[in-house]
């Protein structure tokens, strides 16, 4: 399950994989039915295997796809505008960096394919993303649920509340750049046809 949820989620459907990588660790904690190893590789493999089927879709059905069905899933005009500034200008980070962002980890793979992006050089950045991003939640989530599980009264509340600080205070930062970004990239593309010309 937590391979299936993933690898959709990764090749462009916005299902939850995160809480499903969340909830299958923690399930490993709780009830020791599950190994945390096994729970990472499913989650790593997902990752990596669903955003090659992505890539292989932006590949061949391109930015018409994204252009006529992305706003149903949350992907604006202006937000597709920004994925390929930002393809421009930082095509490998983005692939990487990208599976840490909700949004643009749904549609990274695919517009890594639409913006004619090399193999090669995706699949080496999408293998370090997904492992790091799929792995670290499911060993992360493990291995902090064990820690709070042993730490009872003020401390655990405190690592709590700092918990939900630190989540809430990233938010709050991605948000504001996503608004810096997207001006950015639309100044970008209206210079795009007068440079043409």
């Amino acid at each position: 399950m937590v391979t299936v949820l993933v690898l959709m989620e990764s090749m462009g459907i916005p299902v939850p994989a995160e809480t499903c990588i969340i909830t299958a660790s923690l399930y490993c904690l709780k009830t020791h039915h599950l190994a945390i190893e096994g729970v990472a590789l499913a989650a790593i493999a997902g990752a990596i295997i669903g955003d090659n089927f992505g890539y292989l879709i932006g590949r061949h059905f391109g930015l018409p796809l994204l252009e006529k069905y992305g706003a149903r899933v949350g992907l604006t005009s202006e937000r597709l505008i920004l994925g390929q500034y930002l393809f421009r200008h930082h095509g490998s980070a983005i692939v990487f960096l990208g599976r840490f962002v909700s949004v643009v980890r749904v549609f990274v793979a695919i517009l890594a394919g639409a913006c004619d992006m090399r193999w090669e050089r995706f699949m080496l950045f999408n293998a370090m993303g997904g492992t790091v991003w799929a792995g670290g939640w499911a060993l992360g989530t493990y291995l902090l649920g064990r820690k709070i599980s042993q730490v009872s009264g003020p401390t655990g509340i405190a690592i709590g509340v700092l918990t939900a600080v630190c989540l809430l205070g990233t938010g709050m930062f991605l948000k504001k750049n996503e608004k810096r970004l997207t001006q950015q990239a639309l100044t970008e593309a209206k210079s795009l046809p007068q440079a043409a010309e």
